[in-house]
């Protein structure tokens, strides 16, 4: 934190207002099912994005990203997105979303720092603009709180960059809790807390480094009839997180799925076990259940395999090393470790959870695949952290 004060007061001569810093995140299971408002477990990582802050006494706003060394200017009389501002255009996003709301704004001078490029995924773009909003908020001293915040991050999200709002993103970055996982439920707008408390297990992240592309356009399958098709075949479940899941009747389901292609009613299907799945994995942390959680985890990346087209072959040897790490396990059914690909914001990446006799195993592992595939890959141990907070004020 202090090393971000020295950064901005060389850059603009003052010394921050504020320093607020956000999580970055992944998503364990259920980001690709949004469109269908259905539910997605997620987790806040202790890699942080720290935004400093000043007002000035114009209009203008001036960026200064300290890892790249790059430096943008705007006026709050003039946001325009630029495809060439990527990361700047994030905190132009969120002043938009206050002026949209009928905020009023002066100019402010932002450095933003963070060793995780948002290249990288991780949640680091949503960490950017979840700061921001509440730098802002807190030194102009708005009468608002953290579900008004997250509307001001909607608006930009929408009118501004022109893309889908996604609650889960926002909800992890600001309502996350340490050593917690936290389910958004978009149906609900709403979200949970479940504490993550797996004794003499590590997170391990890694970037396989493959280049990312899309194996199918995911708009083709985001489309009103098949999300009525889906919402038939709830049914409500008090007892069930959010009250509802999707039948069990395995004929009924597929007679409902039958009115629609062969393709989408592979996805579709993944959709229903992607929320069971959820489901399952949030009970398991409630009962610290490690085995049960890990079949959740395990079976969800076999969807996205399988039913999705999501994952590579890349990604499926480094799973397959996970699963593989203990040899005396012959029965599936009783997970020692898991593992996934983690899609949204997150290319070509899994996360895996180890016993910690287990991790130096697996990252010998990475040299293997290195020499076989040709790509570095990066592997980072995390923990589920907080989420937004301002860590220095003057």
């Amino acid at each position: 934190m202090l090393q971000i004060n020295e950064i901005h007061a060389a850059e603009y001569e003052e010394h921050p207002q504020v320093v607020v810093s956000a999580p970055g995140r992944f998503h364990l299971i259920g980001e690709n099912t949004w469109f269908f408002r259905d539910k997605a477990l997620s987790m806040a990582i202790d890699v942080p994005v720290y935004v400093a802050v000043t007002k000035r006494n114009d209009s203008a706003v001036k960026m200064y990203f300290y890892q790249i060394d790059d430096r943008k200017k705007s006026n709050l009389t003039n946001l325009k997105f630029k495809k060439e501002d990527r990361w700047a255009n994030s905190i132009k996003s969120v002043l938009y979303g206050y002026l949209s709301g009928g905020f009023e704004l002066k100019g402010i001078d932002i450095t933003v720092y963070s060793e995780t490029l948002p290249s990288a995924g991780f949640g680091i773009t949503t960490a950017i603009k979840v700061a921001v909003a509440k730098a802002i908020w807190h030194i102009f001293n708005f009468n608002i709180n953290d579900a008004m915040m997250i509307q001001v991050i909607e608006r930009g999200n929408r009118l501004f960059l022109k893309q889908d709002n996604h609650n889960a993103d926002n909800f992890t970055a600001v309502y996350a809790k340490k050593n917690h996982l936290i389910c958004t439920d978009y149906y609900k707008n709403s979200h949970e807390l479940v504490p993550v408390n797996f004794n003499g297990y590590k997170v391990l992240l890694v970037d396989a480094k493959v280049p990312r592309y899309e194996m199918w356009n995911r708009e083709t399958l985001y489309e009103p009839e098949n999300a009525l098709i889906l919402g038939d075949l709830r049914e409500d479940k008090k007892s069930a997180l959010g009250g509802w899941q999707y039948i069990n009747d395995v004929t009924d389901i597929n007679e409902a799925l039958s009115v629609v292609s062969e393709d989408t009613r592979r996805k579709l299907l993944c959709v229903i076990r992607e929320h069971g799945d959820v489901l399952n994995a949030f009970a398991s942390c409630e009962k610290d259940d490690f085995m049960h959680f890990a079949r959740a985890v395990n079976h969800s990346h076999e969807s996205l395999r399988d039913f999705f087209d999501l994952s590579c072959p890349e990604i499926e040897w480094l799973i397959k090393r996970v699963n593989e790490i203990d040899p005396s396990i012959e029965d599936v059914r009783d997970p020692v470790s898991c593992a996934r690909i983690t899609g949204k914001g997150f290319g070509r990446c899994m996360y895996a959870f180890l016993r910690n006799e287990d991790v130096e195993k697996f990252k010998e592992k990475l040299i293997d695949y290195e020499h076989i595939f040709g790509f570095k890959p990066e592997c980072y141990e995390v923990h589920a952290s907080d989420g937004v907070k301002i860590v220095y004020s003057e």
